[in-house]
């Protein structure tokens, strides 16, 4: 029988390539978005593969137990969860808002939680699964203009730590992937924060220059199917490694 994975945000990107390598290689695959009017990319590159599309919004309490319930209720288990769904903050300290800052953690860590917390009773009543976030090389070293999205990755790291040791006893394994620089189209999706925007603010210079790098650090990106092979190994592996650095 084939393992069912779901993947978030599978729109575009990484978790688009991922969910599509997961297929590939025999997972029945639930692609989940927040909007399905951007499902056609995926749609179309996975013609007779094993992989539906499915509404999720991680921020959303009743979406996530809506398309948890519906994978349950179709396949009856989960055998892999791969947190995917996020986007970048762009602002020095000073120039975030409050509710700017709120709504990167929403995303970033209270959205991996909220799909981890519908996902689990069923893992562990199967005794087995494995939970897979997407963190970042800005978990590991932070960058200035950076701040909240390296925040919420450093955090979901420290979570991933702590939720290694709470689900082994069930059979549950965790890893984390970090990817660096990957050519994907999430440089277009960066928010920005209001205040950085003005060309007046203390920081205007610094953030300059950090978006001068990126242009060149693109060119030389890694694709994203580098990412999504690093999840087909830690979804398939006996011993999976606790970080995946890409």
């Amino acid at each position: 029988m084939a393992k069912v994975a779901v993947v978030t945000g599978s729109s575009s990107g990484i978790g688009l390539e991922t969910a599509l390598t997961l297929a590939r290689n025999g997972f029945d695959v639930y692609a989940t978005m927040r909007n399905t009017g951007k499902a056609g990319q995926i749609q179309e590159a996975a013609k007779g593969l094993p992989l539906r599309v499915l509404q999720l919004d991680v921020n959303e309490d009743q979406s996530v137990k809506s398309a948890v319930d519906a994978v349950l209720s179709e396949k009856g288990r989960i055998d892999v969860l791969v947190n995917n769904a996020g986007y970048a903050l762009v602002g020095a300290v000073e120039d975030l808002a409050m509710d700017e800052l709120k709504a990167q953690f929403e995303t970033n860590l209270f959205g991996l939680v909220r799909v981890t917390q519908a996902v689990l009773p069923a893992m562990r009543k199967q005794k087995s699964g494995t939970i897979i976030n997407v963190g970042s090389i800005g978990g590991r070293v932070a960058f200035p203009t950076s701040p909240a999205y390296s925040a919420t990755k450093f955090a979901v790291e420290g979570l991933s730590e702590a939720m290694a040791f709470e689900l082994a006893p069930f059979g549950i394994r965790v890893a984390v992937i970090e990817p660096g620089m990957i050519k994907t189209n999430f440089v277009s999706g960066i928010a920005m924060a209001k205040k950085a925007l003005d060309p007046g603010s203390p920081y205007a210079p610094m953030l300059q220059k950090m978006n001068a790098t990126i242009g060149p650090l693109l060119e030389n990106a890694a694709p994203a199917q580098q990412v999504a092979d690093a999840v087909l190994q830690a979804s398939t592996s006996p011993d999976p490694e606790f970080r995946y650095l890409v």
